[in-house]
């Protein structure tokens, strides 16, 4: 629970279930991670997870509302999930990125 920053709104009590969510996503649907800006990473995702990555993105906006996602498909038709953070919550992101990769291993 360790990148579950202070300012997300979300009830304690249901941040494991998220995290679990973002769990389920990366082992289910993750290609690769890849960090173009410190400020961005981007998840490359199965196409078929494209519904619950969204309502997924959604929901997590709405309790932290410093995350910026957008979503995209590449020549190959994968999904292109990016995070996009200001400086002051790459933190936040990093070890979101750290939970995705470990998801991979």
């Amino acid at each position: 629970m360790a990148w579950v920053p202070q300012s997300c709104t979300l009830p304690t009590e249901e941040q494991p279930l998220r995290v679990a969510e973002f769990d389920t996503l990366f082992v289910d649907a993750l290609v690769r991670v890849e960090r173009p800006a410190r400020v961005r990473a981007r998840l490359v995702l199965d196409a078929a997870a494209e519904p619950a990555a969204r309502e997924l993105a959604a929901r997590e906006t709405s309790c932290c509302s410093f995350f910026t996602f957008t979503f995209e498909h590449d020549e190959t038709g994968r999904l292109l999930m990016d995070v996009a953070v200001l400086e002051a919550h790459v933190p936040v992101l990093d070890a979101l990125v750290a939970r995705a990769a470990g998801a991979r291993t």
